[in-house]
């Protein structure tokens, strides 16, 4: 029986890492999600979720925050509950950012990296970033709106060389297919 999916529902999107070692400043990594209305979806984000904020509806928000990657199993959690968001959203880019209050730290610097991003017990996307060692921070998926109004998932890590500052700036921009 085809026809009947709803597209993708309700996601985590989790990432860990380990502490930093005795005598170096912890590392701190933060998951960002950006959701982009569907009159201008590369444009400027309509708002933005992390360590500090939650959508305004509540349908994307943090549920575990770490500084400093001392959490056992996964540091930082975010749920998006993409079936309740708004219909005048097509886009939600999903990115990681590393904090860079110590001087300039990249995926080279972070002790085992790694994310993932899961619908229930399905695994949409996994990566420990080996990938992009020089980047600060990185997109790690995005959802699209279907013209059913159903959610899709594009993954693909991305590296970029910006600070937590300058990220959400470029984070949106149009990817190659």
């Amino acid at each position: 029986m085809a026809g009947f999916s709803k597209g993708i529902r309700k996601v985590e999107v989790a990432l860990k890492w380990d502490p930093s070692p005795a005598g170096r400043p912890p590392t701190d990594l933060d998951i960002v999600a950006a959701p982009f209305e569907s009159g201008d979806p590369y444009g400027a984000p309509a708002y933005l979720v992390h360590f500090d904020s939650r959508s305004p509806d509540g349908t994307i928000f943090l549920d575990r925050d770490s500084k400093d990657g001392k959490g056992f199993g996964w540091d930082e959690v975010m749920t998006l509950e993409l079936d309740r968001l708004d219909g005048r959203y097509a886009r939600v880019v999903v990115g990681v950012v590393i904090q860079q209050g110590t001087g300039r730290q990249d995926f080279a610097n972070v002790l085992n990296p790694g994310m993932r991003i899961r619908e229930g017990y399905t695994v949409l996307a996994e990566d420990d970033f080996t990938e992009i060692p020089e980047a600060t921070a990185a997109t790690i998926g995005e959802f699209l709106r279907d013209d059913s109004g159903g959610w899709t998932f594009r993954a693909g890590v991305h590296g970029f060389d910006e600070d937590p500052a300058s990220f959400p700036r470029v984070m949106g921009s149009r990817r190659p297919s």
